[in-house]
């Protein structure tokens, strides 16, 4: 609460201040003696003197930064997927980066699918999610030697005296 109200202080000061700077180069008539007689850069001045006119005293006042849209940010409607894919199949990130590379042809890092999901509160499996096995059979057999089958195409060609010659 300390910090609030010491935030608040501080920021009225700033605002008094910047008004009082401009009072006073309006008063004298030279912005640049101003400047100088209260140290500050006349960058800043003339920012003052643009907002103030502009908006009048409520333009000296700090405002909250505007939030700044990345370019590369992921698209609502990829993040609105990987929600779903993980509501309907349970499935973790590096799994859902892979559903979506494979079957949506969406590129998505595995950390930011964890990021998605953290910041809609989704950030773990529940414990009642089913343990997937391993698609893949591995070929391991006991006895050496084991019969594999191989396809194989015949081909019906002709040497240079023009005789048939079989080749697979």
């Amino acid at each position: 609460m300390e910090g609030l109200v010491q935030r608040l202080v501080r920021d009225e000061l700033r605002f008094r201040k910047k008004l009082m700077v401009l009072e006073y180069a309006r008063g004298i008539g030279n912005n640049a003696k101003a400047c100088r007689d209260f140290n500050i850069p006349d960058s800043s001045f003339y920012e003052w003197k643009k907002a103030y006119e502009k908006e009048g005293k409520a333009g000296l006042r700090r405002k909250k930064p505007v939030a700044y849209s990345h370019p590369k940010k992921i698209p609502i409607q990829v993040a609105e997927k990987i929600l779903q894919i993980r509501r309907d199949y349970q499935l973790g990130p590096e799994r859902i980066m892979w559903y979506l590379e494979r079957y949506h042809g969406i590129s998505v890092s595995e950390s930011s699918v964890y990021r998605i999901l953290a910041s809609n509160g989704i950030n773990r499996l529940p414990k009642t999610a089913p343990k997937r096995a391993l698609h893949t059979k591995r070929y391991a057999k006991t006895v050496p030697g084991h019969h594999i089958q191989v396809d194989v195409k015949f081909l019906t060609l002709k040497d240079d005296e023009g005789h048939k010659v079989r080749r697979y």
